[in-house]
C-alpha cells in the first residue's frame, strides 16, 4: 500500500495509507545502509510503499520510498556538514515572522527565502503579532512588505492572539500542502490551535535574557486541515544553515538579482567589487534594496566561512 508520512520520530514514524487509516510505521532495514546524504532518510510528505506487520496494533514496515518533487532542508544542527531535510513533497512555505519579542532578523528571512528558491518552493512571509506594534514598528513592517513584494513574495501581518488575519491565513492555506517554519516564539502553536481547536498544543515562551523563543515543538508533523490543505509544523528554529549551495551561484537565489546577472560585464561577476556589475548599479540606483544586498553579502561571507572549516 502506498501512504504518507505524518510524522517522524526518528526510528518510528507515523503514517497514513490512501484509505486514511494510520499506522505506526519502521523503515526496512536496508535503507539505513544506503548512501544517504542527509540526517534523516524520511521526512515529513514523503510518499512510501508499505507493507502491514501487526494489523491490531496497526504496526507497518516501510519498504520504498517515492522520489520527492521538492524538499526543503537546512544544516544539520548536529552535523555540521550534512544536511537535515525538514518536508517535502511541498506546494508553499510560510515563515512567521516577528517584529519583536522574539525579533527575526532580515538575514534569517532571507537565508530561508534562499532555501526555498534553490528548490523551488513558493514562501509567503507572515509577520505575527502586530497588536504588540508601535509606530517603530509599522513603518518596518510598511517597508519590509514593500520590499519583499517587489521582488514577488507574498507578505501578510496578523495578530493570532487577537484572530486578527485569521482569514487570510486561511486562504492562503486552503488546498496547499505547506510548510510552517519560524523561530521558537513567534506564534507557530498559537497559530495551529486556532486552526486546530482540540489540538491545544503549548505555546511557547520568549526567554527573558536572551529575547529568543523557547521550543515548543520537538518534531516536524502534519495536520489536516478542516477547510482543505495540509500544514507541517516544524520545531522553532535559531538558525537557518544553507547546504550545497556555493558562493557563486547565491546570487541565483535572489530574484532580483537573478534578473539582471546577465547584464554583467563580466559572466563570472560576484557582485562584489568587479567593474560592470549590473547589481551594484541596480543597488545604488535604488532598483535593488541596499538591505538585501548587504544580506547577500553577509551570507556571501557565511558561506567562505563555513568551506574555510571544511
Amino acid at each position: 500500500m502506498t501512504a504518507t508520512v505524518y510524522k517522524s520520530t526518528g526510528s518510528w514514524y507515523t503514517i497514513t495509507d490512501e484509505e486514511g487509516k494510520t499506522w505506526r510505521a519502521r523503515l526496512k532495514g536496508i535503507f539505513k545502509t544506503d548512501d544517504i546524504s542527509s540526517t534523516n532518510p524520511i521526512a515529513v510528505g514523503d510518499k512510501v510503499d508499505m507493507e502491514m506487520e501487526n494489523e491490531g496494533e496497526n504496526t507497518a514496515t516501510i519498504t520504498h520510498i517515492h522520489d520527492r518533487l521538492n524538499y526543503v532542508a537546512r544544516q544539520s544542527p548536529h552535523t555540521r556538514h550534512r544536511h537535515h531535510i525538514v518536508a517535502s513533497n511541498l506546494d508553499q512555505s510560510m515563515l512567521i515572522a516577528t517584529l519583536k519579542d522574539p525579533r527575526t532578523s532580515l538575514g534569517f528571512i532571507d537565508r530561508f527565502l534562499i532555501a526555498c528558491e534553490s528548490y523551488h518552493i513558493p514562501a509567503v512571509i507572515l509577520f505575527n503579532k502586530k497588536d504588540t506594534w508601535r509606530k517603530k514598528e509599522e513603518a518596518h513592517y510598511d517597508e519590509w512588505r514593500e520590499m519583499y513584494e517587489a521582488i514577488g513574495y507574498t507578505v501578510a501581518s496578523t495578530s493570532i492572539h487577537q484572530q486578527d488575519g485569521l482569514d487570510t491565513i486561511k486562504a492562503l492555506l486552503a488546498n496547499k500542502t505547506t510548510l510552517l517554519s519560524g523561530h521558537s516564539g513567534v506564534g507557530k502553536s498559537s497559530l495551529l490551535n486556532v486552526l486546530f481547536p482540540n489540538m491545544e498544543l503549548r505555546t511557547g515562551e520568549v526567554s527573558g535574557w536572551s529575547g529568543k523563543g523557547l521550543h515548543t515543538t520537538t518534531f516536524a508533523e502534519m495536520h489536516d486541515l478542516p477547510f482543505g490543505g495540509r500544514v507541517i509544523d516544524t520545531p522553532g528554529v535559531r538558525e537557518f544553515g544553507l547546504v550545497d549551495i556555493e558562493r557563486e551561484e547565491l546570487a541565483q537565489y535572489f530574484p532580483e538579482m537573478r534578473k539582471l546577472m546577465n547584464d554583467c560585464q563580466f559572466n563570472n561577476c560576484q557582485h562584489m567589487d568587479e567593474p560592470g556589475c549590473a547589481i551594484k548599479t541596480a543597488v545604488q540606483a535604488g532598483q535593488i534594496s541596499s538591505d538585501r544586498y548587504y544580506s547577500y553579502m553577509n551570507i556571501r561571507e557565511s558561506i567562505r566561512e563555513n568551506e574555510w572549516d571544511k
